[in-house]
């Protein structure tokens, strides 16, 4: 069965299909640091130009659409501007291209914020145009964390599938039990620093296993960001300045409001390699990027891996079903 893949990024969320059965058929993102980490794990030539120059007549007839629409313009911790800002109305390019070519199913991954307060009724309007494009619509803020996923990490999932099929979308349940960090980085040795200006270090035994180099900003400095390794990792953010401390680091004590310091000890960030576990990538997905910066970036950009399995082993029940 196969699917084409929109604002694909390095490809979590074309994985955790892969895995699921799916055969990824047509993908496309503009973002030129993800091209060659996409290509080289997916094996398919990506479509380079923004989705808003992408004709139904470019595309393969598929099953299924997938993928994650900007999602800096919901984000809480952004500045909220939702459809105001350009990338914000890329959801309905999606919708465009969905209305002429009418896949059985499709799914939309998106941040908390787009179910907030300010901007729940431009999410809804979304909904609706999806649904008047032919589709039955589910969607659930999910914790990546409930689905065999080393991490807190809330996202809103989208799923619809053609009205014609008669079937609607139901969730899978959360799993009773968390992955824990010492779980999930098990086997790693410790990481090796960056090269100055945060260039990749070529001497690594596990490719990507490196972390970043550089001072902590006040923001960073603002709250903790060490878990225990009996937890699960904070949010994997697009960004190395913002990665998770290493379980492993010294502990982070409070001094007062918005103002934590690090106990005497060793700290680190996660590496990139570490990150990339903890978003649940195997080993031999590697990530290229010519700074460090860029492959905690896409890293951070991805879908978890066995979250979008999750929900892509219940559509494939489900479109099998109508065979």
């Amino acid at each position: 069965m196969k699917i084409a893949s929109l604002f694909s990024g390095c490809g979590g969320l074309d994985l955790g299909f892969s895995n699921a059965g799916f055969k990824l058929a047509y993908a496309n993102d503009i973002d030129k640091d993800t091209w060659e980490t996409f290509e080289k794990n997916h094996g398919l030539e990506i479509d380079k130009r923004s989705i808003c120059s992408v004709k139904p007549s470019d595309m393969p007839d598929v099953a299924g659409f997938v993928g994650g629409p900007p999602c800096q313009s919901w984000s809480l911790a952004g500045e909220m501007r939702g459809v105001n800002d350009p990338r914000g109305k890329l959801f309905y390019e999606y919708i465009r291209l969905l209305k002429a070519k009418k896949p059985l199913f499709f799914v939309a991954e998106n941040v908390a914020g787009i179910v907030s307060k300010t901007h729940l009724p431009e999410f809804m309007k979304i909904i609706k145009e999806f649904e008047g494009v032919g589709y039955n619509i589910s969607y659930k803020l999910v914790n990546a964390k409930d689905f065999g996923v080393p991490q807190e990490r809330k996202r809103v999932i989208v799923v619809g599938y053609r009205k014609e099929t008669g079937k609607t979308f139901s969730f899978p349940q959360p799993s009773p039990k968390s992955i824990a960090l010492k779980e999930a980085l098990k086997g790693l040795p410790d990481s090796k620093p960056a090269l100055p200006k945060n260039k990749p270090n070529e001497k690594l035994g596990i490719p990507n296993h490196e972390h970043m180099v550089g001072g902590f900003s006040t923001i960073y400095m603002s709250r903790n960001r060490r878990r225990s390794w009996d937890e699960p990792s904070f949010t994997i953010q697009a960004g190395g300045r913002h990665a998770p401390l290493h379980p492993g680091s010294a502990k982070m004590i409070k001094k007062g409001a918005d103002d934590w310091k690090f106990e005497e000890g060793p700290y680190r960030r996660l590496s990139v390699r570490e990150c990339a576990r903890v978003q649940t990538f195997p080993d031999d997905f590697k990530f290229y990027y010519d700074n460090v910066a860029k492959g905690y970036k896409m890293i951070g950009n991805a879908v978890p891996v066995k979250l979008a399995e999750a929900i892509a082993k219940r559509i494939k029940r489900d479109m099998d079903s109508l065979a």
